[in-house]
């Protein structure tokens, strides 16, 4: 009866979290890790407490999520989830690039790799080569980086991850604006918008919207960088995201760039 009440609470919290809508799921995840407490089924525990890091991560408290994803890891040992602790290690990896500690991310990555090349895990891998592209390029191997994320996409449409290609192609559309090729930016960060759109995925269209924003402000298109960034601004407000003040501001600062532009080509 108690797995079923938490197994229930934990449906509706990942409900919630599919949506956007954090604050909900991280309540229904919270009333079940009470109930697998009380109840001490380790396998339940484990899954709630991933959980519950999962979305701590996502919501910025970076910490908070160690902490479980600390503690469900050694659950997972416990129980011989081999499958389990792939996934816990790629999700330190995510905190500690997030970080912006890279050879600890790698490592935790590496590891994860390891054990789904055993597992023959080929959807978990796919996502993890996409995070690996991620820590290669912010390392400055970029050639690494896109070796990466082409074995990811061919992985992604194996496995039949729509999610999973949108973002890297967004992923790699930041690539190409860091090293100043802006129609190849584009280019991939539309891909990655038609995706979304498809898969009706309103924070990966907002993703995707704040590559574009990035694009035009590089080429000094003002007028689409606030139009993107507005829509950014929209998804960020609608769900409570942590970059809504920092978002807003960068607008506010387009929106002025727009305006002298505007002037300056009436003088």
């Amino acid at each position: 009866m108690a797995w079923s009440q938490s197994a229930n609470l934990n449906s509706l919290g990942n409900q919630h979290f599919s949506k956007g809508f954090y604050t909900q799921a991280y309540q229904c995840y919270s009333q079940a890790l009470e109930v697998d407490r009380k109840n001490g089924d380790q396998r339940s525990l484990a899954t709630t407490l991933g959980n519950l890091g999962n979305i701590c991560a996502v919501s910025g408290r970076r910490e908070q999520a160690r902490s479980y994803y600390t503690e469900v890891l050694e659950l997972q040992k416990i129980l011989g989830d081999e499958r389990g602790i792939s996934t816990t290690l790629a999700n330190l990896g995510n905190l500690s690039a997030d970080a912006g500690e890279w050879d600890r991310a790698r490592a935790y990555y590496l590891e994860a790799l390891d054990l789904m090349n055993l597992l023959l895990d080929y959807a978990g891998k796919a996502v993890l080569l996409s995070d690996l592209g991620l820590v290669a390029r912010e390392t400055g191997q970029e050639d690494e980086a896109f070796l990466y994320y082409q074995e990811s996409l061919i992985l992604m449409r194996r496995v039949g991850n729509d999610a999973g290609q949108a973002d890297v192609f967004r992923m790699m559309g930041r690539l190409y604006l860091s090293q100043g090729r802006l129609e190849e930016a584009q280019s991939c960060t539309l891909t990655s918008l038609d995706v979304a759109r498809r898969l009706k995925d309103e924070l990966r269209m907002g993703g995707a919207w704040y590559v574009l924003a990035n694009c035009h402000e590089t080429g000094g298109e003002w007028e689409k960088a606030v139009h993107y960034l507005q829509k950014v601004v929209r998804v960020d407000e609608k769900y409570q995201l942590p970059k809504l003040a920092e978002n807003t501001q960068r607008l506010q600062v387009l929106l002025s760039r727009l305006a002298e532009s505007g002037k300056s080509s009436h003088e």
